[in-house]
């Protein structure tokens, strides 16, 4: 392959979520070259911006295919799981729940990880200058952003249902879980305008594509980080066809996820020295961090059987009802492929003696949305998980070897805490009673769970877990910010040890929040944007 050369002032090595984020600020200033690189294509299939598509994204050629390892508290089993490789990133695949945490996530990363700067008071004005919401206003949300945040349209009766079912329940309505409390049940948020998903790439770099000093390269995929010494200065990638050696000026900054960015990281010898040496890399600057602390939100699934036809996933395949719903987005953007599917939503209890929310449910009018997802007859299901929003248990992604194409060894150790374990159980207990509230007690025939098994026990549920969790795509932690020996980056995102290389992407979460992470992400990079200007 022949080698082609190019310079810039920042590079940003990832097209997700950040990325995008990234590429529209740093570009901002004409006078500053931009290149963002993806090793996906673009976001142009129609299916992405379509809100109910989804579902038909989450397993298939935008996203990477991993696999977990075997999950040793899991009953050995490899877990999908599914990471965007596409402009936009896993913001373009995803469900679109707007959540972003409680006031002590944010002030736990200051106080125990020593992230100066990341109170909820330093990150709050961040979260206003990104949202763009069509119903809520200051003091707890931003109208004028960049990132669209709406209410469900038309919601599912369904969903209306279980919100009901959860007030018999016990628990408070709740119209706005970004607010002031996060506990109680409601209908989420998503982000969303018009009827269309708004992902970062809508929100932040398709507006930014005319500019003259913003270059963006799909399908690249990047194979290392130049380093001169202790400063970054590049990265190589390769097209297929070439390979092509940018240089940065003045930053590299990676943003390639929670997955990608410390493989890359380790791929340019930037590591734990032993990791690296069992790949066959050689050590260039010894982080022994990079790749720990990986962890995430472990789902699990309830499906129930309806007694009537009448969940969204009957528009699931071609049928007069599915060319009817298609035609009435086609004209009004709305109907039910304008949901999000995951409208219904609370946050509860497992344990009493904390002080905020630590169990969080999804509820979804349809049953086997999601690939690997079992299902019901179309047309006769819902589902509703839950996960502990604040586990112990932390994993591992390591590099295989020193290609950058073979996919890295994924270690999120779901269910090795014994807490997590018990909260998870509580999870489910929880959703089987609210399900079985009388405002959802009377749409559904049967539950499906554990192959049949009753759950009866505390054994039951527990085998019940490690045989059907799996991940909800909220990796966080292996570039993980601080100032202890474990850390990766400093509060200010910097690479420990080195010059010019930051990260910024949900993997610098020292501890995951209390919530979906797409709106995190997006606060993170906005706040990197100005951390790498005011250095400049």
């Amino acid at each position: 392959m022949s080698t082609q050369h190019t310079e810039f002032d920042y590079i940003i090595a990832g097209g997700g979520t950040a990325g995008c984020v990234l590429a529209n600020r740093l570009s901002a200033d004409p006078g500053v070259s931009v290149l963002l690189i993806e090793a996906g294509p673009t976001d142009r299939n129609p299916l992405i911006h379509v809100p109910a598509g989804f579902a038909k994204l989450t397993a298939g050629p935008y996203e990477w295919g991993y696999l977990s390892q075997p999950q040793r508290h899991c009953d050995g089993r490899e877990i999908p799981l599914a990471q965007g490789k596409v402009i936009g990133g896993g913001g373009s695949i995803n469900a679109q729940v707007f959540t972003r945490g409680t006031r002590e996530d944010y002030d736990e990363w200051a106080k125990t990880y020593g992230c100066t700067g990341w109170g909820f008071n330093d990150i709050q004005p961040y979260y206003l200058r990104s949202e763009g919401n069509d119903r809520l206003s200051a003091p707890w949300h931003g109208t004028d952003g960049p990132l669209g945040a709406s209410d469900p349209v038309n919601p599912h009766p369904l969903s209306r249902a279980f919100v009901k079912a959860g007030q018999e329940f016990g628990l408070p309505y709740n119209s706005d879980f970004n607010g002031e409390h996060q506990y109680g049940v409601g209908l989420y948020q998503n982000t969303t305008r018009n009827g269309r998903r708004c992902s970062a790439a809508v929100a932040y770099l398709h507006p930014a594509r005319k500019r003259l000093n913003l270059t963006v390269r799909t399908g690249h995929l990047i194979g290392r980080i130049l380093l001169e010494g202790t400063r970054a200065v590049g990265v190589m990638t390769s097209n297929g066809h070439s390979l092509h050696r940018f240089r940065a000026r003045k930053e590299v900054i990676v943003s390639s996820g929670t997955i990608g960015s410390p493989k890359l990281l380790q791929l340019s010898g930037i590591g734990d020295p032993a990791d690296l040496r069992e790949a066959g890399i050689e050590v260039r600057h010894a982080l022994p961090g990079v790749g720990k602390n990986l962890h995430d939100h472990c789902d699990l699934d309830i499906i129930y059987q309806l007694k009537a036809y009448q969940s969204m996933d009957r528009f699931d395949r071609p049928r007069p009802a599915t060319v009817g719903a298609g035609l009435e987005y086609l004209a009004f953007r709305k109907g039910p492929l304008a949901s999000t599917v995951v409208e219904g939503g609370a946050f509860t209890f497992g344990d009493r003696d904390e002080t905020t929310p630590d169990l969080q449910f999804h509820f979804l009018p349809a049953a086997g949305v999601e690939a690997g997802i079992a299902a019901v007859r179309p047309g006769f299901g819902c589902t509703l998980n839950s996960y502990f929003v604040r586990p112990r248990s932390r994993g591992t992604v390591r590099i295989a070897s020193a290609d950058p194409a073979a996919p890295p060894l994924i270690d999120p150790n779901y269910l090795a805490d014994d807490y997590d374990v018990e909260m998870s159980v509580e999870g489910v207990r929880q959703s089987r009673e609210i399900m079985s509230q009388p405002s959802m007690a009377q749409h559904i025939k049967a539950e499906h769970l554990a192959g049949g098994r009753a759950l009866d026990s505390k054994d039951d549920y527990i085998r019940f877990l490690r045989s059907h969790g799996r991940t909800s795509y909220h990796h966080v932690g292996t570039c993980a910010m601080g100032n202890s020996d474990t850390s990766v980056v400093s509060p200010d995102l910097k690479v420990h040890g080195l010059d010019g290389l930051r990260v910024v992407d949900a993997s610098v979460m020292p501890r995951i929040v209390s919530s979906n992470t797409q709106a995190p992400t997006v606060m993170i990079a906005e706040k990197a944007s100005d951390l790498i200007l005011d250095a400049a």
